[in-house]
C-alpha cells in the first residue's frame, strides 16, 4: 500500500513538470517582424537624431559678426608644410667664450669675483703675488739703468773722439756697449709687455714702490657672465692655470641633434623655430652649420643656430624643440588652424549655410604652423569660418544661448 502511494506521488510531480514546460512555450512567442521594424525605426531616428546633435545652425547678424570678429573664408587647396621637430640644447656661443690665464705664476692674495657675476673688460678679478713678476719689472729697470749710462759713457767718448783727445777703440768700445744695453732694455720691455703692461705704466715703474713690484692684477679680456671659477685664495696658480671662463651670453649657440633618418632633410640656412616652454618667447633663426660627422654614443648628427640673446631668456643647458620645414605638400582643402575647434572630443568647423552658421564635424589631417587640412566634412567651395570660431563656440556652450539666437 506505501509502494502505490509512493508510485502516484512521482507520477503527480512528473505530470506538474510536463505541464509547464508547455505553459512555458506557448508564452514565449518569436519577435514580430512589426517588432523588429519599430526596432530598426528605433535605431535610424536615434543615428538621424546624433547626427542632428552633432550640427548646430546660429543665427547671427551682422552687428554681430563684427562683435565676434567673424571672418569667412572659402575652402579650396592649399598646401602643408611638413616639419621636423628635433631636441636640442642651448650652449655658450664658443666665439665669445673667453678663458682668462694669468700670464704669470704667483700666489692668489685676493679673488673679487664670484660665478655668475657680469664683469665689464679691464675689471679686476684677482690680485696675485709673483715673485717671477719682480724679477722681471727688476730686469726692465736694471737693463734701464745700463742704457742710461751707457748712453753717457758714448756721448762722452764720442766728443772726446772728435777731439782727437781719446783713441777710437774707447769710442767704438763705448758704441758697442750702448748698443748692448738698448738691446737688453728692449728685452726686458718686450716681457713686460707680455705680461701686461703699457708703455705708460713702464715709464712709471720708477717711481713705485719695490712692495708693487709683486703684484700682478688679473682682468677681464672682454665682458660678459663668469660660467666658470677655478681659483681660491692663497693656492699657487702656474701661468697655464685656468682662473675664469666668461661668456658674452648676449649670442648663444643651438645645437640641435640630428636623427640618421632626417640627415638628408636638415642644410644650412633653414629656418628654425626654437620653443622652451617655461614661458620663454619662441624664436626664429637659421642653421648656420651642419656637422659632417655622427657621434659614436649617440648616432646624432649637429645641426646649429646661433640665437640673438639680448633678453637673457637662453641660458646655457636649456632643452629647446626644433622644428623646422623641410618640404610643402598640396592637399584638396586646407583651412586656418584658427577655424578648428574640438566639442566634445570631436573636432568641429562652423560652415556658412543659408540658416547661419552650422557646426560641422571635420576629419582633420596634417597640419603646420597655420592650416589643416581636411579629410572630409567640408566640400571645397563651400564658406566656412576662419577667425572668430572661438567666439561661436562659447555662444553654442551658453545653456541660455536660445533666449538670443536660435540653432
Amino acid at each position: 500500500m506505501k509502494s502505490r502511494k509512493t508510485f502516484i506521488a512521482v507520477a503527480f510531480v512528473l505530470i506538474g513538470i510536463i505541464v509547464a514546460i508547455v505553459v512555458f512555450k506557448q508564452f514565449r512567442t518569436p519577435s514580430s517582424p512589426l517588432a523588429d521594424g519599430n526596432k530598426n525605426q528605433s535605431l535610424d531616428e536615434s543615428k538621424e537624431h546624433s547626427e542632428s546633435d552633432d550640427k548646430k545652425v546660429l543665427h547671427i547678424s551682422e552687428a554681430e559678426m563684427k562683435e565676434f570678429g567673424i571672418e569667412v573664408g572659402t575652402a579650396g587647396p592649399g598646401k602643408i608644410e611638413i616639419q621636423l621637430s628635433l631636441p636640442g640644447e642651448v650652449v655658450a656661443n664658443a666665439d665669445r667664450l673667453v678663458h682668462v690665464v694669468p700670464r704669470v705664476s704667483g700666489v692668489v692674495r685676493d679673488v673679487r669675483k664670484n660665478l655668475g657675476d657680469f664683469v665689464s673688460a679691464g675689471e679686476v678679478l684677482s690680485i696675485l703675488e709673483s715673485r717671477e713678476l719682480a724679477d722681471a719689472k727688476a730686469s726692465f729697470l736694471a737693463a734701464r739703468e745700463r742704457e742710461i749710462l751707457a748712453r753717457a759713457n758714448f756721448t762722452r767718448e764720442e766728443d772726446l773722439w772728435k777731439k782727437k783727445i781719446s783713441a777710437e777703440q774707447d769710442y767704438l768700445e763705448a758704441k758697442r756697449a750702448i748698443a748692448e744695453a738698448l738691446i737688453e732694455l728692449r728685452s726686458s720691455e718686450q716681457k713686460l709687455h707680455a705680461i701686461g703692461f703699457s708703455d705708460a705704466y713702464l715709464s712709471r715703474l720708477p717711481n713705485q714702490l719695490e712692495i708693487e713690484y709683486t703684484k700682478y692684477v688679473l682682468t677681464a679680456p672682454a665682458s660678459g657672465t663668469i660660467l666658470q671659477k677655478h681659483i681660491a685664495k692663497g693656492e699657487v696658480l702656474k701661468d697655464d692655470s685656468e682662473a675664469f671662463v666668461i661668456a658674452d651670453l648676449s649670442s648663444v649657440w643651438v645645437n640641435i641633434s640630428i636623427y640618421q633618418k632626417d640627415m638628408p632633410l636638415v642644410r644650412k640656412g633653414q629656418e628654425v623655430i626654437i620653443s622652451a616652454g617655461h614661458e620663454i618667447p619662441d624664436a626664429r633663426g637659421v642653421i648656420s652649420y651642419v656637422g659632417p660627422l655622427v657621434g659614436e654614443q649617440t648616432r646624432t648628427g649637429i645641426a646649429r643656430v646661433v640665437l640673438p640673446n639680448k633678453g637673457g631668456h637662453w641660458r646655457p643647458g636649456l632643452f629647446i624643440t626644433a622644428r623646422l620645414t623641410v618640404k610643402a605638400t598640396d592637399v584638396p582643402i586646407a583651412v586656418s588652424k584658427t577655424a578648428l575647434q574640438t566639442m566634445e572630443d570631436k573636432t568641429y568647423i562652423f560652415v556658412k549655410t543659408e540658416e547661419g552658421f552650422e557646426s560641422r564635424p571635420v576629419t582633420a589631417g596634417r597640419t603646420d604652423e597655420k592650416q589643416a587640412e581636411i579629410i572630409s566634412g567640408l566640400a571645397p567651395g563651400q564658406q566656412y569660418v576662419t577667425n572668430g570660431a572661438f567666439a561661436l563656440k562659447a555662444q553654442l556652450s551658453k545653456s541660455a544661448f536660445g533666449d538670443e539666437h536660435g540653432h
